[in-house]
C-alpha cells in the first residue's frame, strides 16, 4: 500500500509539471515594460507658456523642457521698452501651461508698491511693509504673497491672489480695492 501511494503522488506531481509547463509555453510573452528615467510630463520636451503684457509678440508660445522666464521673453520677440523686467526672476524654471505676465513701467508708482494711482498698493512689486498694510494682512500673508510671487511671477489678476495660502474670498474683498495688478 505504501508503494501505491507513493507511486500515485509521483502521477500528480507530474501531471502538474506537465500542466505548468505547458500552460507557460501557451500564454504569450508581455511586452518588454520601458523605463525612462528621469522622463517628465511633457512626452515632447516642449513646453507651451502663454506669455503677455509688455513683449514684442505676446501670446502662446513654445519653448524646450527646462527653459527659463528669460527664454520665454526671449521667445515671444524680447521685451518691449519700458518693461519691468526686475519685477520677475528671469531665472526661475518655466512649467507647461504657465503664464507669464510682463509688466510695463508707469509714471504713477514705478518705483514702489505703493504711490499706485488712487493709493492703491502694486502687488507685484510691493515690498514686505507695504503688503502689511493692507487690510487683513500681516507679516505672514505678505511673506506668502511675495513668494508666491517669487515662485509663478506676477499676479495676472486679483483674483490670483486665491492662490496664495491664506488668501480666500473674504479676504479677496477686502484686498480688491486696496490693491492695483498692472
Amino acid at each position: 500500500m505504501d508503494r501505491g501511494y507513493v507511486a500515485g503522488a509521483v502521477v500528480v506531481l507530474l501531471v502538474a509539471a506537465g500542466a505548468g509547463a505547458w500552460y507557460s509555453r501557451s500564454s504569450p510573452e508581455p511586452p518588454p515594460l520601458s523605463i525612462v528615467a528621469g522622463s517628465t510630463d511633457t512626452a515632447t520636451g516642449v513646453l507651451t507658456v502663454h506669455v503677455s503684457g509688455a513683449v514684442v509678440a505676446p501670446g502662446l508660445i513654445e519653448i524646450p523642457e527646462g527653459s527659463r522666464v528669460a527664454d520665454a521673453i526671449a521667445a515671444a520677440g524680447g521685451a518691449l521698452p519700458g518693461a519691468r523686467l526686475s519685477a520677475l526672476n528671469l531665472a526661475s524654471p518655466v512649467a507647461d501651461g504657465q503664464q507669464l505676465l510682463v509688466p510695463e513701467e508707469s509714471a504713477a508708482g514705478a518705483t514702489g508698491g505703493a504711490g499706485a494711482a488712487g493709493g492703491k498698493v502694486r502687488v507685484n512689486t510691493a515690498d514686505l511693509a507695504d503688503l502689511e498694510g493692507l487690510p487683513g494682512v500681516g507679516p505672514v500673508l505678505a511673506e506668502r504673497i511675495i513668494q508666491h510671487r517669487e515662485a509663478y511671477g506676477p499676479f495676472g489678476v486679483v483674483e490670483d491672489l486665491l492662490d496664495v495660502p491664506g488668501i480666500g474670498e473674504g479676504k479677496l474683498a477686502l484686498l480688491r480695492d486696496a490693491v492695483q495688478i498692472p
